[in-house]
């Protein structure tokens, strides 16, 4: 009998009746629901602490951290502020003048050297022309050679969304342009200004080699990627904004085409694209 009331001890309780009744205590799982609905009701009211607003929390040492540990957040709010203050103090470039490009400035002295000799112009250009022959080979040699497709599916997203940007707004063709037969497109034919499919296409291969852990292939695109560049600069073949926002690109349309392969891969089944 002592026996069977002392097993009943640490999950019963007798009532004056004399029957017991068992008593249930929470589970964990109570206690977290509980607690995750704390804590989604104090989000919810966007309070910290004591019902205070998050930034009233805030004291010397906690921006002597965020200085110290995110200083780059903190650089680039800098740069917000000073840009303001440029932006809103700038003399803006008349219509009737060419637009102001610093690319251009820092390039000046290849500009005139290319202009007063025409072959190295064209030299230049044919070496650049192989270097997106290089690109070209190696996103398509990374789909229907090695399996995988994401290099291809990035271009061709780049390709298409740049298409659409360059004929949306066309830019003026920079005064002192300095064209070749040579140079990609060959023939000396049209192209769109904005982005530069240059610069992207290296950046979207540069990515790649390094999923790849090829260090030494992306290094070398990189490299290549610079001087092309400033080739682009010197010959007025790009606005400075086209070079930066192909690279932009080329990250974007990259990381876009990795979401598309994930949502799009199948364990089960094989395929064309993924093989």
């Amino acid at each position: 009998m002592n026996g069977a009331v002392s097993s009943l001890k640490p999950r019963h309780k007798r009532v004056p009746n004399g029957k017991p009744i068992r008593v249930v205590s929470p589970s964990p799982a109570d206690h977290n629901e509980e607690a995750m609905y704390s804590s989604s009701k104090s989000k919810k009211i966007g309070l910290n602490g004591g019902g205070k607003a998050f930034f009233m929390t805030w004291r010397l040492h906690d921006a002597v951290h965020v200085a110290k540990h995110h200083w780059i957040p903190c650089l680039f709010a800098m740069g917000v502020l000073f840009f303001m203050g440029v932006e809103y103090t700038l003399r803006m470039v008349p219509s009737s003048s060419p637009p102001f490009d610093i690319g251009f400035v820092t390039t000046r002295s290849l500009h005139l050297l290319l202009a007063s000799k025409p072959k190295l112009n064209t030299l230049l250009a044919g070496l650049n022309t192989v270097f997106v022959a290089m690109q070209t080979t190696y996103i398509l040699w990374a789909w229907l050679v090695e399996g995988r497709p994401r290099p291809t599916i990035a271009a061709v997203f780049m390709f298409t969304c740049r298409g659409i940007l360059g004929y949306s707004t066309q830019l003026p063709l920079p005064q002192g342009f300095l064209g070749s037969g040579a140079d990609f497109p060959v023939g000396n034919v049209s192209f769109f200004l904005f982005f530069s499919g240059h610069v992207a296409g290296s950046v979207i291969a540069s990515l790649d080699m390094r999923r790849m852990q090829r260090w030494e292939m992306a290094w070398t695109f990189d490299a290549l990627n610079v001087l092309q560049s400033v080739r682009l600069l010197g010959t007025r073949g790009h606005y400075t904004i086209d070079l930066a926002v192909g690279v932009g690109a080329g990250f974007l349309f990259d990381s876009l085409a990795g979401k598309y392969e994930e949502s799009k891969r199948s364990t089960s089944t094989k395929e064309a694209l993924f093989p």
